[in-house]
Protein backbone atom coordinates (compact mmCIF):
# COMPACT_ATOMS: atom_id res chain seq x y z
CA UNK A 1 0.00 0.00 0.00
CA UNK A 2 1.29 3.11 -1.12
CA UNK A 3 2.19 6.05 1.60
CA UNK A 4 0.12 8.51 -0.71
CA UNK A 5 -3.30 6.59 0.00
CA UNK A 6 -2.52 6.36 3.97
CA UNK A 7 -1.94 10.27 3.77
CA UNK A 8 -4.91 10.79 2.25
CA UNK A 9 -7.99 11.24 4.57
CA UNK A 10 -11.70 10.02 4.58
CA UNK A 11 -13.71 11.93 2.23
CA UNK A 12 -16.97 13.15 2.93
CA UNK A 13 -18.88 10.98 0.87
CA UNK A 14 -17.12 8.09 2.25
CA UNK A 15 -17.85 9.44 5.97
CA UNK A 16 -21.43 9.38 5.23
CA UNK A 17 -20.87 5.64 3.59
CA UNK A 18 -18.99 4.48 7.05
CA UNK A 19 -21.15 6.11 9.31
CA UNK A 20 -24.06 4.61 7.94
CA UNK A 21 -22.81 1.27 7.86
CA UNK A 22 -21.63 1.84 11.75
CA UNK A 23 -25.65 3.16 12.93
CA UNK A 24 -27.13 0.17 10.99
CA UNK A 25 -24.86 -2.66 12.74
CA UNK A 26 -24.11 -1.37 16.21
CA UNK A 27 -26.19 1.94 16.70
CA UNK A 28 -22.79 3.92 17.08
CA UNK A 29 -23.27 7.97 15.49
CA UNK A 30 -20.42 9.13 13.53
CA UNK A 31 -20.53 12.49 13.39
CA UNK A 32 -18.32 14.47 10.68
CA UNK A 33 -16.74 16.07 13.44
CA UNK A 34 -14.86 12.78 13.49
CA UNK A 35 -13.55 12.57 10.42
CA UNK A 36 -9.89 12.98 11.36
CA UNK A 37 -10.46 10.10 14.26
CA UNK A 38 -12.01 7.63 11.75
CA UNK A 39 -9.46 8.62 8.85
CA UNK A 40 -6.71 7.81 11.68
CA UNK A 41 -8.74 4.46 12.79
CA UNK A 42 -9.32 3.43 8.96
CA UNK A 43 -5.56 3.68 8.40
CA UNK A 44 -4.72 1.04 10.71
CA UNK A 45 -7.33 -1.20 9.48
CA UNK A 46 -6.18 -0.90 5.63
CA UNK A 47 -2.15 -1.43 7.44
CA UNK A 48 -3.26 -4.92 9.15
CA UNK A 49 -5.42 -6.03 6.13
CA UNK A 50 -3.34 -5.17 3.12
CA UNK A 51 -6.89 -3.70 1.39
CA UNK A 52 -5.52 -0.53 -0.82
CA UNK A 53 -8.20 2.37 -0.12
CA UNK A 54 -10.93 3.14 2.08
CA UNK A 55 -13.56 2.41 -0.91
CA UNK A 56 -12.24 -1.22 -0.88
CA UNK A 57 -12.59 -1.93 2.66
CA UNK A 58 -15.88 -0.08 2.78
CA UNK A 59 -17.03 -2.65 -0.20
CA UNK A 60 -15.21 -5.85 2.37
CA UNK A 61 -16.86 -4.56 5.57
CA UNK A 62 -20.05 -4.28 4.06
CA UNK A 63 -20.44 -7.82 3.24
CA UNK A 64 -19.17 -9.23 6.21
CA UNK A 65 -21.73 -10.91 8.96
CA UNK A 66 -21.70 -9.51 12.31
CA UNK A 67 -19.59 -10.83 14.82
CA UNK A 68 -17.03 -11.74 11.83
CA UNK A 69 -13.34 -11.13 12.90
CA UNK A 70 -12.01 -8.14 10.72
CA UNK A 71 -15.84 -6.43 11.46
CA UNK A 72 -15.06 -6.83 15.43
CA UNK A 73 -11.42 -5.22 14.63
CA UNK A 74 -12.53 -2.28 12.90
CA UNK A 75 -15.67 -1.81 15.52
CA UNK A 76 -13.10 -1.80 18.31
CA UNK A 77 -10.70 0.81 16.53
CA UNK A 78 -13.56 3.24 16.47
CA UNK A 79 -15.18 2.46 19.93
CA UNK A 80 -12.17 1.59 21.79
CA UNK A 81 -12.04 3.87 25.37
CA UNK A 82 -10.23 3.73 28.60
CA UNK A 83 -11.11 1.59 31.30
CA UNK A 84 -9.26 0.05 34.24
CA UNK A 85 -10.54 -1.42 37.70
CA UNK A 86 -12.77 0.63 40.16
CA UNK A 87 -12.63 3.81 37.55
CA UNK A 88 -15.19 6.28 38.90
CA UNK A 89 -14.67 5.97 42.59
CA UNK A 90 -17.44 7.71 44.18
CA UNK A 91 -19.81 5.45 42.77
CA UNK A 92 -17.56 1.96 43.68
CA UNK A 93 -17.73 3.91 47.35
CA UNK A 94 -21.35 4.22 47.28
CA UNK A 95 -21.88 0.58 46.06
CA UNK A 96 -19.38 -0.70 49.12
CA UNK A 97 -20.90 1.71 51.97
CA UNK A 98 -24.53 2.10 51.00
CA UNK A 99 -25.76 -0.11 48.55
CA UNK A 100 -24.31 -3.48 49.78
CA UNK A 101 -25.54 -2.67 53.71
CA UNK A 102 -28.88 -1.48 52.89
CA UNK A 103 -29.17 -4.96 50.81
CA UNK A 104 -27.84 -6.92 53.12
CA UNK A 105 -30.50 -5.94 55.63
CA UNK A 106 -33.00 -6.24 53.24
CA UNK A 107 -31.14 -10.34 53.46
CA UNK A 108 -31.45 -10.08 57.13
CA UNK A 109 -35.07 -9.51 57.49
CA UNK A 110 -35.43 -12.33 54.85
CA UNK A 111 -36.80 -9.60 52.10
CA UNK A 112 -34.37 -10.59 49.64
CA UNK A 113 -32.60 -14.36 49.36
CA UNK A 114 -28.75 -14.57 49.22
CA UNK A 115 -28.53 -13.97 45.74
CA UNK A 116 -27.31 -11.19 43.33
CA UNK A 117 -27.05 -10.37 39.68
CA UNK A 118 -25.58 -7.58 37.74
CA UNK A 119 -25.45 -7.04 34.10
CA UNK A 120 -22.21 -5.28 33.34
CA UNK A 121 -23.12 -3.84 30.07
CA UNK A 122 -20.43 -3.12 27.60
CA UNK A 123 -18.62 -4.43 29.74
CA UNK A 124 -14.86 -3.92 27.74
CA UNK A 125 -12.00 -6.07 29.18
CA UNK A 126 -13.67 -7.13 31.82
CA UNK A 127 -12.59 -4.36 34.55
CA UNK A 128 -15.88 -3.50 35.61
CA UNK A 129 -16.55 -6.74 36.36
CA UNK A 130 -13.71 -7.86 38.47
CA UNK A 131 -14.40 -4.30 40.82
CA UNK A 132 -18.08 -5.59 41.42
CA UNK A 133 -16.59 -9.07 42.42
CA UNK A 134 -13.73 -7.35 44.62
CA UNK A 135 -16.40 -5.51 46.14
CA UNK A 136 -18.64 -8.23 46.80
CA UNK A 137 -16.09 -10.79 47.77
CA UNK A 138 -14.93 -8.28 50.52
CA UNK A 139 -18.81 -7.55 51.59
CA UNK A 140 -20.62 -10.40 51.25
CA UNK A 141 -20.90 -12.38 54.68
CA UNK A 142 -19.88 -15.68 54.02
CA UNK A 143 -19.57 -15.56 50.09
CA UNK A 144 -19.63 -19.62 49.61
CA UNK A 145 -23.11 -19.05 50.83
CA UNK A 146 -24.17 -16.99 47.95
CA UNK A 147 -26.08 -17.09 44.36
CA UNK A 148 -23.72 -14.48 42.45
CA UNK A 149 -24.00 -14.18 38.51
CA UNK A 150 -21.98 -10.87 37.07
CA UNK A 151 -23.09 -11.26 33.44
CA UNK A 152 -20.75 -8.88 31.62
CA UNK A 153 -22.05 -8.33 27.80
CA UNK A 154 -20.14 -6.54 24.85
CA UNK A 155 -19.99 -6.23 21.03
CA UNK A 156 -16.26 -6.69 20.65
CA UNK A 157 -15.12 -10.36 20.17
CA UNK A 158 -11.59 -9.32 21.69
CA UNK A 159 -12.53 -7.19 24.47
CA UNK A 160 -14.56 -10.62 25.45
CA UNK A 161 -11.16 -12.87 24.89
CA UNK A 162 -9.43 -10.18 26.90
CA UNK A 163 -11.87 -10.17 29.99
CA UNK A 164 -12.06 -13.87 29.93
CA UNK A 165 -8.07 -13.94 29.84
CA UNK A 166 -8.70 -11.47 32.82
CA UNK A 167 -4.87 -10.21 33.06
CA UNK A 168 -4.86 -6.85 34.12
CA UNK A 169 -1.60 -4.48 33.68
CA UNK A 170 -0.23 -2.15 36.15
CA UNK A 171 -2.40 1.16 35.11
CA UNK A 172 -5.34 -0.90 35.04
CA UNK A 173 -4.88 -1.86 38.70
CA UNK A 174 -3.48 1.57 39.88
CA UNK A 175 -6.34 2.20 41.92
CA UNK A 176 -6.99 -1.20 43.47
CA UNK A 177 -6.14 -1.41 47.30
CA UNK A 178 -3.78 -3.30 48.50
CA UNK A 179 -5.79 -4.96 50.65
CA UNK A 180 -8.03 -6.01 47.82
CA UNK A 181 -4.63 -7.00 45.88
CA UNK A 182 -3.68 -9.38 48.49
CA UNK A 183 -6.64 -11.28 49.09
CA UNK A 184 -8.18 -11.43 45.51
CA UNK A 185 -5.59 -11.35 43.13
CA UNK A 186 -2.16 -13.24 42.04
CA UNK A 187 0.86 -11.42 40.76
CA UNK A 188 2.45 -13.40 37.96
CA UNK A 189 5.00 -9.97 37.96
CA UNK A 190 5.87 -6.82 38.52
CA UNK A 191 3.01 -5.42 35.57
CA UNK A 192 0.57 -8.61 35.11
CA UNK A 193 -2.19 -9.32 37.85
CA UNK A 194 -4.92 -12.07 37.48
CA UNK A 195 -8.13 -12.40 39.74
CA UNK A 196 -8.22 -15.57 42.13
CA UNK A 197 -11.04 -18.34 41.52
CA UNK A 198 -13.06 -16.41 44.43
CA UNK A 199 -13.97 -13.90 42.02
CA UNK A 200 -13.91 -15.80 38.69
CA UNK A 201 -16.28 -17.88 39.86
CA UNK A 202 -18.84 -15.13 39.84
CA UNK A 203 -17.99 -13.77 36.32
CA UNK A 204 -19.09 -14.49 32.72
CA UNK A 205 -19.35 -12.95 29.42
CA UNK A 206 -20.85 -12.81 26.37
CA UNK A 207 -21.02 -10.82 23.09
CA UNK A 208 -23.61 -8.69 23.11
CA UNK A 209 -25.26 -6.00 20.57
CA UNK A 210 -26.79 -3.49 23.08
CA UNK A 211 -29.50 -2.40 20.57
CA UNK A 212 -30.92 -6.30 20.74
CA UNK A 213 -33.43 -7.27 23.38
CA UNK A 214 -31.18 -9.81 26.69
CA UNK A 215 -32.19 -13.31 26.41
CA UNK A 216 -32.34 -13.27 30.36
CA UNK A 217 -33.94 -11.26 33.11
CA UNK A 218 -34.42 -10.15 36.78
CA UNK A 219 -31.09 -8.04 37.61
CA UNK A 220 -30.37 -6.35 40.18
CA UNK A 221 -28.40 -3.89 39.13
CA UNK A 222 -27.39 -2.80 35.63
CA UNK A 223 -24.23 -0.77 34.76
CA UNK A 224 -23.73 0.67 31.71
CA UNK A 225 -21.25 3.50 32.26
CA UNK A 226 -19.69 6.13 28.89
CA UNK A 227 -21.51 3.87 26.32
CA UNK A 228 -24.56 5.97 25.49
CA UNK A 229 -22.14 9.16 24.41
CA UNK A 230 -21.63 6.85 21.05
CA UNK A 231 -25.10 6.71 20.45
CA UNK A 232 -28.05 9.15 19.32
CA UNK A 233 -31.17 9.48 21.19
CA UNK A 234 -33.09 6.75 18.86
CA UNK A 235 -30.48 3.88 19.49
CA UNK A 236 -30.33 5.10 23.56
CA UNK A 237 -34.06 4.78 24.00
CA UNK A 238 -33.82 1.27 21.83
CA UNK A 239 -31.16 0.29 24.44
CA UNK A 240 -33.10 1.79 27.59
CA UNK A 241 -35.87 -0.36 26.40
CA UNK A 242 -34.41 -3.31 26.64
CA UNK A 243 -32.37 -2.48 30.05
CA UNK A 244 -35.96 -1.84 31.15
CA UNK A 245 -37.19 -5.32 30.66
CA UNK A 246 -34.47 -7.41 32.38
CA UNK A 247 -33.73 -4.95 35.50
CA UNK A 248 -36.83 -5.75 38.22
CA UNK A 249 -38.30 -3.37 40.21
CA UNK A 250 -36.39 -2.15 42.09
CA UNK A 251 -33.61 -2.35 40.48
CA UNK A 252 -30.84 -0.24 40.22
CA UNK A 253 -29.15 1.60 37.00
CA UNK A 254 -25.62 2.89 37.12
CA UNK A 255 -24.48 4.87 34.24
CA UNK A 256 -21.35 7.62 33.96
CA UNK A 257 -22.27 10.92 34.47
CA UNK A 258 -22.89 12.36 30.47
CA UNK A 259 -25.11 9.65 29.03
CA UNK A 260 -27.55 11.87 28.47
CA UNK A 261 -30.45 9.40 29.74
CA UNK A 262 -32.29 11.31 32.10
CA UNK A 263 -35.54 12.37 29.62
CA UNK A 264 -35.76 8.16 28.89
CA UNK A 265 -36.10 7.40 32.83
CA UNK A 266 -39.55 8.86 33.80
CA UNK A 267 -40.22 5.04 35.37
CA UNK A 268 -37.14 5.57 37.42
CA UNK A 269 -36.52 7.37 40.91
CA UNK A 270 -33.23 9.57 40.11
CA UNK A 271 -30.96 9.38 43.25
CA UNK A 272 -27.56 10.61 41.81
CA UNK A 273 -26.54 12.17 38.52
CA UNK A 274 -25.75 8.69 37.81
CA UNK A 275 -27.87 6.35 40.06
CA UNK A 276 -31.76 5.47 39.25
CA UNK A 277 -33.47 3.29 41.00
CA UNK A 278 -36.32 1.44 38.93
CA UNK A 279 -40.12 1.93 40.52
Amino acid sequence: MSATVLSQRVSDEQLKLYAKLIYERAGIQISPKKKTLLTNRLQRRLKATGIACYGEYYKHLKGLPDGDVEWDAFLQEITTHETYLFRDPTQWQWFEDTYLPEFLEAVRKEDRKKSFRVWSAACSTGDESYTLASCLADGLPDPSQWKVNIYGTDIGIGALESARDATFDKRAMRLVSDSYRRRFFTNLDDDQWVPKPALTKWTSFHQHNLMDPLKTAAFDMVVLKNVLIYFDADSKKRVMENIDKVLRPGGMLVTGPAEGVTGLLQEYERLKPWLHRKC
